[in-house]
């Protein structure tokens, strides 16, 4: 299981929000590249960067910071918030970022993101962010009648990366995965699918990675030191081998 340190980004600082408010915020880092340096100095291979300021303004809007965060580590980024049309997926692959997250387009339209699948064969994540399993979109701001699951069903024939699933009650609170809703999920569609929202300690990642699951996203937990980044790269790295070579 791929592990994706976060770094959430509004105003050019490096931030956590708890689920998704916006009036809720913790400033870790002034220096979101500094940050992500030091992610990848304890072993991390790939990054997972939100643009929170982009997802409430329905356009990329950190571009400065992000082009610095991809120029400072020798790692590959993936990156949501506000990526709604293909100039904007133009423009932050131009940053150098790897994989670009779809999430309120893709309720919209979701023929569009299979379109853009096709098109970045590999490169487009589905980004499913729920509440009570039903998608929230606009920075979490609003909650449609659409569930979590539709919506990936819709688009899993297409080549798309992964589907990073959020359960946004989870988010930034400490209090663990919805590992339930998360196994729905992996269930309902061939997507590699991506856990975010609720890892607070070892033992979360340690489930998350028994179910098979393809990545998981962890935030506070590693700002607030109740998940060591490289014991938990470590673990799930043996665990990897072990599963291949029992296989």
């Amino acid at each position: 299981m791929f592990i994706y340190p976060a770094i959430d980004l509004l105003g050019g600082k490096c931030v956590r929000l708890r689920q998704g408010d916006y009036s809720q915020e913790t400033v870790f880092s002034d220096d979101p590249a500094a940050v992500a340096k030091q992610w990848v100095a304890r072993g991390a291979d790939r990054l997972h960067l939100v643009d929170l300021d982009g997802a409430k303004a329905g356009k990329p809007i950190n571009g400065d910071v992000i082009r610095r965060i991809v120029s400072a580590v020798d790692v590959p980024c993936q990156l949501g918030g506000g990526i709604r049309s293909e100039a904007d997926l133009e423009t932050v692959f131009g940053w150098g970022v790897r994989w670009a997250v779809l999430g309120t387009r893709a309720l919209q339209e979701p023929g569009w993101v299979c379109r853009m699948a096709d098109r970045y064969p590999a490169r487009i994540v589905l980004g499913v962010d729920a509440r009570n399993g039903f998608v929230a979109t606009e920075g979490w701001l609003s909650t449609s009648a659409t569930k979590a699951t539709d919506l990936a069903k819709q688009v899993e024939k297409s080549p798309l990366a992964a589907v990073v699933y959020t359960d946004i009650a989870k988010d930034g609170m400490m209090s663990g995965p919805n590992f339930e809703q998360l196994a729905e999920m992996q269930a309902a569609v061939a997507i590699p699918v991506i856990a975010s929202g609720g890892v607070s300690e070892h033992a979360h990642v340690a489930k998350l990675s028994a179910m098979n699951l393809f990545g998981c996203i962890i935030g506070r937990a590693l700002y607030e030191g109740t998940v060591d980044l490289s014991l938990v790269l470590a673990t799930t790295r043996t665990d990897a081998v072990q599963k291949a070579t029992s296989g």
